[in-house]
């Protein structure tokens, strides 16, 4: 069952409030700029499925994205294990798998809007990607932020390699040399969003939308 069926099927139930927040911190949540004011709808006091606690608050609220459409955002977040999980739903979609590819040129690419779903893979070919699974989060971004978030897993992967894995310190730090180049306007790049749900989408005219085969 998906973060947002489960808002759905309980929304209605007594605990619901509504609230407004100014900011929200976590990875996915989506923050107040100063033109946006964002309804938050909460259901607290929900069972966490990992410390079973009844500790779990949900979030749910709605973002109208520019030359895209209403996007939908959900949360789970446990006060006592810190368990948390959030997603994104375009309305729009239709359900069928969706694949996004986008030259990155410029500088400038760095600024296009980005919608990600936790069952999307991001692809950055011949630097990395980020893979769906179940501490995958879905969030609104930008590329700069997709970049930065495969930067940061690539330093880790160098932080955590030993001193004898020479080869896999030294392909992270060319990886990372080429990321920061990209990033920069310095050097060309692709990144790419397979979907199966249809959720994600890169919203840009540069970028090219089809229709792909999720493995089994």
């Amino acid at each position: 069952m998906s973060l947002s069926t489960v808002i759905f099927k309980r929304r209605r139930a007594p605990q619901t409030i509504m609230t407004k927040r100014e900011t929200a911190p976590r990875d996915g949540a989506p923050v107040k700029t100063e033109h946006e004011d964002f309804d938050y709808e909460t259901i607290e006091g929900e069972q966490c499925p990992f410390c079973n606690e009844r500790t779990l608050t949900l979030t749910e609220t709605s973002r109208d994205i520019p030359f895209f459409g209403v996007c939908h955002l959900f949360s789970m977040d446990c006060s006592n294990c810190k368990y948390h999980k959030a997603d994104v739903e375009a309305e729009s979609s239709t359900g069928e798998p969706v694949k996004y590819a986008l030259d990155i040129t410029n500088e400038e690419d760095m600024k296009i809007r980005v919608i990600k779903s936790s069952e999307a893979t991001v692809k950055v070919p011949y630097i990395g990607e980020i893979e769906p699974g179940e501490t995958a989060n879905g969030y609104i971004t930008n590329v700069e932020g997709i970049l930065n978030r495969i930067k940061t897993q690539i330093e880790h992967l160098k932080e955590a390699a030993d001193e004898e894995d020479g080869d896999i310190k030294t392909k992270a730090k060319s990886q990372l040399k080429r990321l920061t180049r990209i990033m920069w306007g310095q050097e060309k790049g692709q990144l790419i969003i397979e979907d199966p749900g249809g959720n994600s989408a890169i919203v840009s005219p540069k970028a090219v939308k089809s229709g792909y085969k999720p493995k089994k």
